[in-house]
């Protein structure tokens, strides 16, 4: 399997979904230099993509058929299946020899490996590349991104990863970045039960809660979810940097390999029941900080009144 050097300017990028990560990563590739070529379920959404000089496509396929390496962030384990592994639309399905698939989406490790494998039957490179950070650092390029797959490809898409993000690291082979990923989730998930709650209990307490940030943010109880979802979180605003939905899935995914390692996995296992309430609610489409208006009504209070 040949690799090309990726370098902008000459290899043509391929990008599907173009949703609140989606986006921001795609445009930073763009204005590196990169050639690029997007696909998205709406058109809508990747119109300013579009008018950045990116040329739309019809579908998974028709990108890989213009691209040397595709890109995909998109939303549940059924859409990657999707978009690379159609056999009539999917990006694989329009790779030629030498080609590099990169599914960025948190995904099943399983189903990284499963592509890897079927990749390379056809002689394609394939790279899971999972990504934490969130809306900020999609916007701002500085995300951490978590590569399993063989070691030459990682490096050989350094100038496209650098454009992305910050902390580039390769964990190992294919499905290694999905494991990672796992585990970033669950750190997370703990620890915005934490922030939520911490929140609540100072609002209940009587305190300024933007005095508040300024003493524990910057110590020991910091944390980037506490300083970036914090204010948020005071401000009423429970846009989504990452949706709930998505983070429900992210659990599922942890806690299911979990159970097939034969892990004991309790904060984990809470925080994604606590998070199918915050769902069932209504609150899907949110940002996981969205936690604190079901925590507060368990309370007897409507945070968003306070």
């Amino acid at each position: 399997m040949a690799l090309q050097t990726v370098s902008a300017g000459q290899t043509k990028i391929g990008w599907i979904g173009t949703g609140v990560m989606g986006a921001s990563m795609c445009g930073h590739l763009i204005r590196s230099g990169f050639s690029t070529t997007v696909y998205n379920r709406t058109r809508e959404k990747a119109q300013p993509l579009i008018d950045q000089g990116a040329v739309w496509a019809d579908t998974p396929r028709t990108v890989a058929e213009q691209s040397d390496v595709v890109f995909a962030i998109v939303g549940f384990p059924r859409d990657v299946r999707q978009v690379f592994l159609c056999p009539n639309e999917g990006a694989l399905a329009g790779c030629k020899a030498g080609n590099v698939l990169v599914d960025m989406t948190t995904s099943e490790p399983s189903l990284a490996v499963e592509m890897y494998e079927k990749s390379k039957e056809k002689g394609v490179h394939m790279l899971d590349a999972p990504v934490s950070g969130g809306d900020k650092g999609a916007r701002e390029g500085i995300l951490s991104i978590m590569i399993g797959g063989d070691a030459e490809v990682v490096a050989a898409l350094a100038p496209c990863w650098e454009a992305m993000g910050k902390t580039l690291v390769h964990q190992g082979a294919a499905g290694a970045g999905q494991h990672t990923k796992m585990v970033n989730q669950t750190l997370i998930s703990s620890m915005m039960v934490g922030v939520c709650e911490a929140l609540i209990y100072g609002h209940r307490a009587g305190l300024d809660l933007d005095t508040v940030m300024q003493s524990v943010a910057s110590g020991a109880a910091g944390s980037w979810s506490l300083t970036n979802l914090g204010p948020r979180i005071i401000a009423n605003n429970f846009d989504p940097g990452f949706f709930v939905e998505h983070f429900v899935k992210d659990m599922g995914i942890a806690l299911a390999e979990s159970r097939r390692m034969g892990l004991s996995m309790p904060g984990l296992a809470l925080a994604e029941q606590l998070y199918q309430s915050v769902q069932a609610k209504g609150w899907a489409k949110n940002g996981t900080h969205a936690l604190t208006l079901a925590l507060a009504e368990m309370s007897g209070f409507d945070w968003l009144d306070r």
